[in-house]
């Protein structure tokens, strides 16, 4: 079972999360951190800056979720730019160590591959930061993925569009693929963090979390992970069935566990 905490706000959650990152980088210079996009993660990187004040962050390395395909790099919305503008450059990481899938080249399939080599040559990721959608995504895999997918492109549902036409300015703008790590590739990584906040991801992450392993639900995918850290608000919480307990477990943790 996942250890699911259970935060007053988003802010505490950030805070939280931020510090384990923190202690993570200090013990480890050359970190591999898996990186999510979207308004999920945000407060996690708000909150790492103070949280590595006076911790080498030079040889850290990232690995960006997903990236759109046909959006311009160059494109704000584009995560290429939301990952420099929201992770590196706050965070003074070094830019070539932090990748992101090649959403814009002539050879979509090739660099899909290209991106999982990568990250097999960087020795795997440590923790990877995820949200999940509306729809129980994680990733850009959309229900209906296989378990044993690898890095790739997916079309995206017309939910998952509505649900980031905020980012654009007009819900067309939003494209139709992304290259996407694979459910495959999410779950090599040795510690996933996966956050919810708002009363939209309840249903989901109950789903995820205490329904059944299904496609349907791509983000119960993470129940077969041996270390699975679940970071929500109350109201993500809300429709969970074990909340009662989550609390008890998280109150009366040993301290030596660590999150």
């Amino acid at each position: 079972m996942a250890e699911v905490i259970i935060t007053p706000t988003r802010d505490a959650a950030g805070a939280l999360v931020a510090d384990h990152i923190a202690s993570l980088i200090a013990a480890q210079p050359e970190t591999v951190l898996g990186l999510a996009t979207g308004s999920t993660p945000e407060p996690v990187y708000r909150a790492l800056p103070g949280a590595l004040a006076g911790i080498d962050v030079s040889r850290v390395r990232g690995f960006a979720l997903d990236e759109y395909v046909g959006l311009d790099p160059a494109h704000p919305e584009s995560y290429r730019s939301v990952i420099t503008r929201e992770v590196v450059e706050p965070l003074g990481l070094t830019p070539a160590l932090v990748r992101v899938p090649d959403g814009a080249g002539p050879d979509i399939a090739r660099a899909a591959d290209a991106y999982e080599e990568a990250i097999a040559a960087a020795g795997g990721v440590d923790l990877q930061i995820l949200g999940i959608g509306t729809d129980g995504h994680i990733g850009f895999n959309e229900p209906g993925s296989s378990f044993a997918s690898r890095t790739r492109v997916k079309t995206l549902t017309e939910q998952t569009r509505a649900d980031n036409a905020r980012f654009f300015a007009h819900p067309d703008d939003v494209p139709h693929h992304t290259v996407t790590q694979g459910l495959g590739t999410i779950l090599e990584a040795r510690h996933l963090v996966l956050l919810a906040f708002g009363a939209a991801k309840a249903s989901a992450i109950a789903a995820a979390l205490e329904g059944p392993l299904t496609a349907r639900v791509p983000g119960s995918a993470v129940q077969l992970h041996p270390h699975v850290t679940v970071v929500v608000d109350e109201e993500a919480a809300a429709d969970l069935e074990f909340a009662d307990y989550y609390r008890f477990a998280y109150r009366n943790k040993p301290d030596w566990q660590g999150l």
